[in-house]
């Protein structure tokens, strides 16, 4: 591209001061499983008619370009926002021009940063810091780090909303932000489908208003009870914790929210928690119009904290879906722990697992543990301590897999004793019946169970998906997985879900399907190695065996040691011949050791 020939005399190597932007097409994996041909055509007018030239004009290049997205850098901060602006300018009549409604908006960030250069690429701190930031910015707007808005402050303070501190993902301090909404009408941005014939609700982390980024896991976790009462509900439609964790620190718009997520309902709100006491407040919304359907405050003694849990859920469905009985409310709460602080350590643990970084992973173990010491009959950090095993284990970070799957499964079964109807329990125990242990079909009977106990866990439609995939049922296999993406579309772990559907797509021999979820999934995570190993083998059936080979390559950087002959005995995972022998054949060809 443009970037790597002008870098390659030499100029651009070493550490330098840059300004480094980051574009990323709003909503992408909604346009694309829409119109895929379409969507892919737009993008590419907008990159070679409005985003190359533009950086050119400002003084520019662009380094790179993802699926979804753009990594540019430009020696000045001005230079780095006036681009930003200009493309955001021309989004909209570029596409009008080429006789498309439209459809593409794009989010652009902008930091000013120590750079390392190399011939083709640009890495270090600040850059990440780019692309965290710009998940931050308005559909069709511009997030200023507050790097390049101290510097053009004099030529954006009139236009610039301040966003206060802003938490990143796997960055240890807030970062203060900027943004630069819309010129024009607001941006509309791709709507989910709503699922139409049942009501349907996005629970919104609560804003902590403690001042303290170390007490985002309590008001995070709230939220995470109230969902999981609510999903245990067969008459709601309940959007996952894990994507309305992407609205953490923000206060959005219920009819962006409701657009994004395909909700008819959208609550918020606030929590206080001091030494003493927790003031939760929170507000019901419509969100087709926008208005306050009701709204509560309390404040109470922490203990007091899970009646107050109870009510809201109550008030909720009573709103909502009057139609449910009492018996089935009552079947749906989550069980209390006897122990406040039990249950304070269990969303310490949660609030790290979520984050799925290798360093501070142990650390959610550990909390975990001390849950499980101060309540041994609470069930939730049980089972949450088995899916932390799984994880491990799945993520290649275990030094023993035999042992930790073991323990995986121990706790899975105790948790499952405590509370016969926990969701996560019953779906991770049957993933990893079906997954280690190639007990298929007593996984099925544990995921029936798990959906009964919460039609809504997105988890467990992810995971049965998987398993039905390895019995042949690809057909329902991609129906599983498709829902549980469908019920948490902003997930922080979404490379794991479009991995579950590269895998039961390539099952079932849709192998563009497969191309196409397996390149979302490697660029959500390049380090999960499951995605290599089944984006290669669609690669190699779709006939792009050059590409196949590079991501084959990059795996064995991951995982040197792999050898398919111990794949092949050990966590090969599908039970029908043809899928088996067609999976090993492919990887062979990709240029997998033997």
């Amino acid at each position: 591209m443009q970037a790597a020939a002008s870098s390659q005399n030499g100029a651009h190597l070493g550490r330098r001061l840059a300004a480094v932007t980051f574009v990323d097409i709003v909503g992408y994996t909604i346009l694309m499983a829409s119109d895929e041909a379409r969507t892919h055509q737009r993008w590419m007018m907008l990159l070679h008619e409005v985003i190359l030239p533009q950086a050119e004009k400002h003084h520019g290049a662009v380094v790179k370009s993802t699926g979804d997205g753009v990594l540019a850098e430009f020696p000045s901060a001005y230079d780095a926002v006036e681009w930003a602006r200009d493309v955001q300018r021309l989004v909209v009549p570029a596409q009008t021009r080429a006789g498309a409604t439209a459809s593409i908006a794009l989010r652009i960030s902008v930091h000013f940063c120590d750079i390392i250069a190399t011939a083709f690429d640009i890495f270090g701190d600040g850059v990440n810091v780019a692309a965290r930031l710009q998940e931050h910015a308005p559909p069709g707007g511009i997030v200023l780090s507050e790097a390049v808005y101290d510097i053009v402050r004099g030529s954006v303070s009139a236009q610039a909303r301040d966003l206060g501190a802003l938490e990143l993902k796997n960055l240890e301090k807030p970062m203060r932000a900027y943004a630069l909404d819309p010129e024009g009408p607001g941006i509309s941005i791709p709507a989910r489908p709503r699922q139409d014939k049942l009501p349907s609700i996005a629970i919104l982390p609560l804003q902590n208003l403690a001042g303290d980024p170390a007490d985002d896991y309590f008001s995070d976790g709230i939220v995470e009870d109230i969902t999981l009462s609510l999903a245990g509900l067969h008459e709601l439609v309940v959007i996952s914790r894990g994507s309305t964790l992407a609205y953490r620190g923000r206060q959005p718009d219920p009819r962006d929210v409701g657009r994004a997520l395909g909700v008819r309902y959208v609550m918020t709100g606030t929590v206080r928690r001091s030494a003493r006491t927790v003031r939760v407040a929170v507000e019901l919304c419509d969100a087709s119009t926008g208005a306050s359907l009701w709204g509560e405050m309390t404040e109470v003694a922490p203990s007091e904290l899970f009646d107050v849990q109870d009510r809201l859920v109550w008030r909720i469905v009573g709103g909502i879906a009057p139609n449910v009985r009492h018996a089935e409310m009552r079947a749906a709460m989550r069980k209390k722990p006897e122990s406040f602080s039990s249950y304070d350590f269990t969303l310490r643990g949660m609030h790290v697992i979520h984050d799925l970084d290798r360093e501070s992973f142990p650390q959610a173990l550990a909390f975990l543990d001390k849950a499980m010491a101060e309540d041994s009959n609470f069930a939730m950090p049980v089972a949450w301590a088995a899916r932390w095993h799984s994880l491990w284990v799945g993520q290649g970070w275990t030094s023993d897999r035999t042992r930790d799957s073991a323990k995986a499964i121990e706790l899975a079964n105790r948790a499952i004793e405590l509370d016969a109807q926990n969701a996560l329990a019953l779906a991770t125990f049957a993933h990893l019946r079906s997954y280690l242990f190639h007990d298929y079909d007593s996984a099925l009977v544990y995921f029936e169970r798990a959906l009964a106990a919460c039609p809504n866990h997105s988890l467990a439609w992810l995971l049965s998906g998987g398993t039905l995939a390895y019995i042949g049922q690809t057909k329902k296999a991609i129906e599983h997985a498709e829902q549980g993406l469908r019920l948490s579309p902003f997930d922080r772990g979404l490379f794991y879900y479009y991995m579950f559907l590269t895998l039961a797509n390539y099952a079932d021999g849709g192998y563009e399907q497969a191309v196409k979820w397996g390149r979302l999934a490697l660029n959500e995570n390049p380090a999960y190695t499951s995605t290599h190993r089944m984006f290669a083998a669609a690669l190699v059936a779709a006939g792009q065996l050059a590409e196949a080979r590079e991501v084959a390559d990059a795996m064995l950087q991951l995982e040197p040691d792999f050898r398919l002959a111990v794949y092949a005995t050990t966590r090969q995972p599908f039970r029908v011949p043809e899928i088996r022998d067609r999976l090993m054949d492919h990887l062979r060809k990709a240029g997998f050791p033997g």
